[in-house]
């Protein structure tokens, strides 16, 4: 019925509004009589009110006042209305004074002024508030009204109960707010009271809470799993208040309010970077960055933006993704000129030409491929591109004198069961050796080697990535919203995760911090076993994992293990200032018998039906690579497995 009303004519209000003062001013009069009708005249009180109709007439058009919706009537629409008022009652004395001192017969009191101007506010204001909050009614009364608690009393949490009551397809609501600030909890605003955080499970059992909407930027990622945790125990939706950076005139749409998503549930608390040192590093400097176009480079990329490099050289083989990371740079506002550079790692004369043409500073290798499936079907790409490609822009970040080389690796390459984790460990192993080759040579009198020393070689390791493509976050949203099943590899399997900005800031800190030789590791806190993700993101749409969505269990894909390490038995770790980064001592290997057998196994990669032969060669120079469900198995003979510390663990 209410949908169909339409708005009324503004000529109306206009009309409605002049009505309203006149009478305003009458009461005003009876007001200064003591209520005594007998001393109003129709002959008096028709002249005043026909001054009052001309001055409000023409106040009002200039103001506006009639120019509202009244069923949307706001903090600006009552101030238009007293300033309109404060107009018009001046302009009534001001007539006032002047007929009194000519003379005249036109008189206003000024008590009767006084009483007219606050009537008439109180009387426009009342009939726009009556008839808005009349109207929400009856447009509501026959729908569902959903029982809503704020989590968080500051700005985003008022802005978003003002939202809320505003939006006329909700009825919501709001039975309180929720906030840790002992100095706020027991206060009132708007009629709602603050509670702590204590208060919540109570006052949502006792209130049949539907949503919790969290309004807080910066909650501690334990905090809000708690708080998720406890809303799907007991059915209630919840929602997160948009960032700050996409609202617009502080203001936000409730279509804006998201749906928790898991990954705000693994973040953890975020880490703290030497900016400083960074800038000073990275300032007015030539970066290149390999595999720019991928999640983790062009997150790389995005985050040197802010420390004012020179040029950022972006190098990838994948020609629209670039393409498209170019037009998003476009739009950053920044001094810093961002070159999109197209071509293969493996291609070492278009690598060459990159170095000649741009002569870089600092190199981020980001480049690599990833998928442990893929690679074991296809060995010989993997060590084409992982290991030869990082040898090739390795080696010419020595020739062109590169004063940081910053190798982004992985936690698949500890204990490796795949040709994958190999493959990258093998590059790892080259890296260190080119800066321990050097670092013994630069002790002699070569000046040339000393020259060559100037680059610092550092490795990063992290485990799997959200939001990163091909993540298993990714494959699972697409399965529930397909209406399952969700499809996990094994019940015991586990993995550790962190966030693309996470592991960006991760190869940030590490190239500042980092002089040379060194394996970076990250404190990645507990593995998070994938059946549990799985069913809390069937949980978080609303659904009820082996009843709406099923869990298949597919078995181990080749190459893969049940859980990942960050650190193997023979390693041990050094602290650094950061709490979370600490710094792995691994075996070093000797140059030149690692540049042959590496050109050996390069040679075997390209040749044609030579992947038993060639993964064979792996195994010899990566002694702990075990291979898992998968047909190099055979290879390993009497090998067994070695035996692996877990992570939290080897850190403690």
């Amino acid at each position: 019925m209410f949908k169909t009303i339409n708005i009324v004519p503004r000529w109306i209000i206009f009309l409605i509004d002049l009505a309203v003062c006149s009478f305003a001013f009458a009461f005003a009069l009876l007001i200064k009589h003591n209520l005594a009708f007998e001393k109003l005249t129709l002959h008096d009180l028709s002249g005043s009110l026909l001054i009052i109709l001309l001055i409000n007439s023409i106040v009002f058009v200039n103001f506006r006042i009639y120019a509202g919706i009244i069923r949307y009537t706001g903090v600006q629409d009552a101030l238009r209305i007293c300033y309109a008022i404060a107009m018009s009652t001046s302009v009534l004395f001001f007539i006032s004074l002047v007929s009194s001192n000519s003379g005249g017969a036109v008189f206003f009191s000024n008590v009767t002024l006084i009483i007219y101007a606050l009537f008439s506010f109180l009387a426009l204001i009342s009939y726009r508030v009556f008839i808005k909050y009349a109207f929400s009614y009856m447009r509501s009364y026959k729908m569902d009204r959903k029982n809503v608690i704020i989590f968080g009393a500051g700005e985003a949490g008022f802005a978003t109960k003002r939202i809320l009551e505003h939006d006329s397809k909700l009825n919501i609501t709001v039975v309180a707010f929720i906030d840790d600030d002992l100095r706020k909890v027991g206060k009132v605003v708007d009629g709602i009271k603050i509670h702590h955080t204590l208060d919540l499970q109570a006052i949502s059992l006792a209130q049949k809470i539907d949503e919790i909407i969290i309004a807080v930027f910066d909650l501690p990622p334990v905090k809000k799993n708690e708080i998720v945790d406890f809303c799907l125990d007991h059915d209630i939706k919840v929602l997160n208040v948009p960032p700050l950076d996409t609202w617009i005139n502080g203001q936000f749409s409730a279509r804006q309010l998201q749906t928790i998503k898991i990954e705000n549930l693994l973040e953890r608390d975020p880490i703290r970077i030497n900016n400083d040192k960074i800038v000073s590093q990275i300032s007015n400097k030539r970066i290149l960055v390999t595999g720019a176009a991928g999640s983790i480079g062009s997150e790389i990329v995005r985050q040197l933006l802010k420390y004012n490099p020179q040029t950022i050289i972006l190098c990838d083989q994948a020609e629209t993704p670039l393409h498209q990371l170019e037009l998003e740079l476009q739009d950053i506002k920044t001094s810093t000129t961002c070159v999109s550079f197209l071509g293969d790692i493996r291609n070492e004369h278009r690598m060459q030409e990159m170095f000649t043409l741009f002569e870089p500073h600092i190199v981020y290798h980001a480049a690599a491929y990833k998928h442990v499936p893929m690679m074991e079907l296809c060995p010989s790409e993997a060590v084409l591109t992982n290991v030869n490609g990082t040898k090739i822009i390795a080696d010419l970040a020595v020739k062109h004198h590169v004063q940081r080389f910053v190798m982004v690796s992985t936690d698949k390459a500890v204990n490796p069961t795949n040709v994958m984790g190999a493959s990258k460990r093998l590059a790892e192993t080259y890296v260190q050796a080119l800066h321990y080759q050097f670092s013994v040579n630069t002790n002699g009198s070569d000046s040339n080697s000393a020259q060559k020393m100037a680059t610092k070689f550092i490795t990063t390791r992290f485990g799997n990535v959200l939001g990163s493509n091909g993540s298993v976050i990714n494959r699972f949203k697409e399965q529930i919203e397909k209406g399952g099943p969700v499809t996990v590899t094994h019940p015991n399997i586990t993995r550790f995760f962190m966030t693309i900005p996470e592991a960006c800031q991760l190869v940030l800190e590490a190239g500042s911090m980092g002089n040379g030789g060194e394996i970076f590791v990250f404190d990645m806190g507990k593995p998070v076993p994938i059946v549990d993700l799985a069913k809390k993101m069937i949980r978080l749409y609303g659904l009820v994992p082996g009843i709406d969505v099923d869990i298949k269990y597919t078995g181990l894909r080749p190459g893969e293990k049940l859980y990942e390490e960050l650190l193997t038995d023979n390693e041990n770790t050094l602290p650094t200032y950061h709490e979370k980064i600490m710094i792995a001592k691994v075996r070093h290997s000797g140059l030149s018998d690692m540049q042959l057998k590496f050109e050996e196994l390069i040679l075997l990669a390209r040749k044609k039906q030579a992947s038993m032969e060639m993964v064979a060669k792996m195994k010899e120079l990566v002694p702990e690579f075990v291979s898992n469900n998968s047909i190099f198995e055979s290879l390993d003979g009497s090998k067994t497995a070695i035996n692996v510390v877990p992570i939290t663990r080897a850190v403690s």
